[in-house]
């Protein structure tokens, strides 16, 4: 028999991405709603598509190896309830283009993106 394909189930977390750019770098605020279970920590991960680099970053620790970056709670703000709200944010430099990242993962979950 053939298989059925199924149809994915809504998005367990949403992320807005929201940048302000100048000539060679950007700010970043990103917010992450959970539409999962309560988490007592929290980690984004995502690639950027360019030759991005994070310089800093407030309310979340922010690491990059290559493309791929990864925002971790700090101690103030691993608690995320169901239907709550993340916000934390970053400064990077770039050269050409700086697409935004087209995949956001919350605890290795996709979100959708918004």
């Amino acid at each position: 028999p053939t298989p059925t394909p199924t149809t994915p189930g809504p998005s367990s977390c949403t992320v807005n991405w929201t940048a302000n750019q100048w000539n060679n770098g950007f700010t970043a605020d990103v917010r992450v709603t959970n539409r999962g279970p309560a988490l007592t920590n929290w980690t984004v991960t995502w690639s950027f598509t360019g030759n991005q680099q994070v310089t800093n970053a407030w309310n979340a620790q922010v690491t990059q190896s290559a493309r791929n970056v990864t925002a971790r709670n700090v101690a103030w703000n691993g608690s995320l309830p169901t239907n709550g709200t993340v916000t934390f944010g970053f400064q990077a430099t770039y050269s050409g283009t700086n697409d935004r990242p087209s995949e956001f993962r919350l605890n290795g979950t996709p979100c959708q993106t918004s």
